[in-house]
């Protein structure tokens, strides 16, 4: 296969009931130049059989990591992917969640503009895809932007290889793309946002306020890797926190 354009990184672990809906999306996209990493970490509930059947007939498809000892966690199983990508662009997807048909198109003109990351607005919906917000995307982010929590949604990003070569996901047991941003970033690059909902982000049932906690010191803990300063931090943090609030009410 030439070099694909889009390099497509979808970890998966037992997403039987989803993961069919997530491929269609992939499938359904108006730039077909891209290759799909689907990598598996420890599924149990037989939801690889979709991916070995439609890559018995699409070349596109690639599944990665069977047969591990054992759940290696998001970042890694992303990383993994990574690794293995052929394409110009690495974008990402989650086996629960789902890509508007012009997704890629959308940023392959972005980055022939010159951009080297971008992201989009994206839809939060239910369990059964009933829409509940809308989170919108900043025209633009520069590092100083992201100090007040992730303004980058995973499921909507894309970055350049030839920018910042294969770029990997920190080893963190959360918020780890929130970490790569903030990496990427770093070195000067803004991220470019587009306005269109280009994707739909599924809110797991059974959200609990201590995760909610955890992620909340998660973003604390990478707020002083970044060396940012106590005032500094916490009033990232502060505007951290309104954000969350802000994103539940909209």
């Amino acid at each position: 296969m030439d070099r694909p354009l889009f390099s497509v990184i979808l970890p998966v672990r037992d997403a039987a009931l989803t993961l069919p809906a997530t491929l269609a999306s992939l499938l359904a996209q108006t730039l077909g130049d891209w290759e799909a990493l689907v990598i598996d970490d420890a599924s149990t509930d037989g939801g690889l059989a979709r991916v070995r059947e439609l890559a018995g007939s699409d070349r596109r498809l690639r599944l990665l990591g069977e047969g591990g000892a054992g759940p290696r966690g998001a970042a890694e199983t992303r990383n993994i992917g990574i690794r293995a990508a052929r394409g110009r662009h690495v974008a990402f997807l989650d086996s629960d969640d789902l890509w508007l048909p012009a997704k890629l198109e959308r940023q392959a003109e972005a980055f022939a503009d010159g951009a080297t990351i971008v992201f989009s607005s994206y839809r939060r919906i239910d369990a059964e895809g009933r829409p509940l917000s809308v989170v919108r995307a900043a025209p633009r982010v520069a590092w100083d932007d992201a100090l007040g929590g992730n303004p980058i949604g995973c499921l909507t990003a894309a970055y350049d290889t030839e920018a910042f070569g294969r770029a990997e996901m920190p080893l963190l047991p959360t918020r780890h793309d929130y970490a790569l941003w903030l990496r990427l970033l770093r070195t000067g690059a803004v991220a470019h946002g587009l306005p269109e909902v280009l994707a739909e982000y599924r809110v797991r049932p059974g959200s609990l306020s201590s995760n909610k906690l955890k992620g909340a010191l998660a973003v604390w803990r990478l707020l002083g890797d970044e060396g940012v300063g106590p005032a500094r931090r916490t009033a990232g943090f502060a505007r951290y926190a309104a954000r969350s609030v802000v994103r539940r009410l909209t």
